[in-house]
């Protein structure tokens, strides 16, 4: 398996969950022996740290389903012929929505629409479309030209020269796109906080407001954990998906 990977991929892989077990292990040692008071031991309860990364669990799963079932098949069609000439314009708006400030988009979006859990999920897939887009985009139109012509002419249907031939080709930089929006979006779910879509943002608002440093600095520990999850399990997808040779 080293072999295929790769050392670097191959110690990213490995040592990821070693590191999110070390770190997570020694803030778990350190909440059970902390000396609290009563503010900091309620904001950091258990059953409430549970809540809330469930909802910082939940919003972005959500954002990231919604970026890959849109910015994939998009990326897809705009490599077409009949669609390529549309490319230019969508990458510009894409790349609008992510040089925008996640903050500002996520507020923005909320006074238009609702403060609630479904505008979070688009502002944070607005903010992470671009790198699933390009990744798409850039990943077809590497596959070698040849080895698509070859199989046209055996025969084979535009569909299935797409799915058999020119995905699990262009899947490394797809996949590399994915990863980066996964992190994207673990680490920026926090301001989901900022519209009462919860999350383990509440903890750092919570600490900024009442100067509760320990609730704090947990916040961006286990925010900070959750994306190093997403990044991992990038990475283990990509691994599993290139193909051998490659």
């Amino acid at each position: 398996m080293r072999k295929r990977l790769g050392r670097e991929r191959f110690g990213m892989i490995v040592g990821l969950p070693i590191l999110i077990l070390l770190v997570g292990g020694g803030w778990v040692i350190w909440r059970l022996n902390a000396d609290l008071d009563d503010i900091e031991a309620r904001q950091l309860e258990w059953s409430l740290l549970g809540t809330l990364f469930w909802q910082h669990l939940k919003v972005t799963a959500a954002a990231a389903v919604a970026v890959l079932v849109t910015a994939i098949p998009l990326g897809v069609l705009l490599t077409r012929p009949t669609f390529r000439r549309f490319s230019g314009p969508v990458i510009a708006i894409a790349n609008a929505g992510q040089a925008t400030p996640v903050i500002g988009l996520i507020v923005l979006l909320a006074m238009w629409i609702a403060f609630d859990f479904w505008t979070a999920v688009l502002a944070l897939a607005i903010y992470a479309f671009l790198p699933v887009l390009r990744n798409t985009m850039v990943g077809l139109q590497q596959v070698d030209q040849t080895l698509v012509e070859a199989a046209r002419g055996m025969g084979m249907s535009q569909m299935a020269t797409l799915l058999r031939i020119e995905m699990p080709l262009a899947a490394p930089i797809i996949m590399a796109g994915v990863r980066t929006a996964l992190v994207l979006v673990a680490g920026t779910a926090s301001f989901a906080a900022f519209i009462n879509a919860g999350g383990l943002g509440e903890l750092i608002t919570t600490g900024i407001k009442l100067f509760r440093y320990p609730v704090l600095v947990s916040g961006g520990i286990l925010i900070a954990l959750l994306a190093l999850a997403f990044e991992w399990a990038g990475r283990l997808l990509e691994a599993l998906l290139t193909p051998k040779g490659m």
